[in-house]
Parts: structure tokens; sequence; C-alpha cells
């Protein structure tokens, strides 16, 4: 793997952890939404990695590993969650059913809290390894002076 492999492949890695802190940060933004444009509660977002993205087939990504080169990582998605509404008995609400439940978007606030921490530790691990990068190579270029 050569400087520039290096500095791409952290440059993908904060590139995507960058987006996902963005949809982490809309979850819990959204953490109250009861009502979207779309109809019923917000539904939480998550985002889907791919080692070099959705159209690289295996052969091609494990030719380049051989051949000493880089996988970047690539956000390939961003899906809506799959659990159903929380329900919460408040019949003053103006988004309440007849029964008097208001649907509540899924969201829990501290696992949404580890997960923006989790992408943040990853954005800093990919800083410290471009920062090391460029220091050996600034010392590469002091040996051959």
């Amino acid at each position: 793997m050569n400087f520039f492999d290096a500095l791409k492949t952290s440059a993908s890695g904060m590139s995507a952890q960058r987006i996902r802190m963005n949809v982490i940060s809309s979850n819990l933004a959204n953490i109250n939404t009861t009502r979207t444009p779309e109809g019923g509660p917000y539904q939480r977002k998550d985002v889907v990695f791919a080692a070099g993205g959705p159209d690289h087939a295996f052969r091609d990504m494990l030719e380049a590993r051989l051949a000493g080169g880089s996988t970047p990582v690539e956000v390939v998605g961003i899906v809506n969650d799959t659990k159903p509404p929380l329900l919460k008995y408040d019949p003053q609400h103006p988004d309440a059913d007849e029964k008097g439940y208001v649907s509540l978007p899924n969201i829990d606030l501290m696992e949404e809290m580890v997960n923006l921490l989790s992408a943040t530790r990853s954005y800093e691990a990919n800083v410290t390894a471009i920062k090391a990068s460029k220091s050996m190579v600034q010392k590469a270029l002091e040996i051959g002076k």
C-alpha cells in the first residue's frame, strides 16, 4: 500500500462516518416527531456501509487487495428502521388516535448517543491514521536529504 492509498482509505472512512453522524443527529432531532409529510411518526434511519461500494465485484476487490491496493469504505444507503412506533397514552395530544394513544418514533436516546460516540471515535481514528501517514512521509523525506 502506498501513501495515497492510505490517505484514500482514511478519507473514505472519515466521509462515511461524517454521513453517519449526520443521520444520527437527524434521529436525535426527530426523537419526538409524531407527524411527518409521509404520514405517521418519524422513522429512525441507519447508514449501510460497504467496502468498495455496491458496484464492485468481490473478485475485483480481492485482486486489488492482493496487488497491495486499498479498499475504501462507502455509504451504500440510508435505510429506515423497521421497528414499530412506540405507543404512548396521551389523549390530549393532537395526534392521538381514537383510543388516546400517540405513535412516537422508536428511537432510543442512549443507543443513538452510543452510536454517535462510536462514529466520532471512528472519525478520530481515521484522522490519526492520516496524521501518522503524513509523519512517515515527512520522515522518509528527511532521510532522503
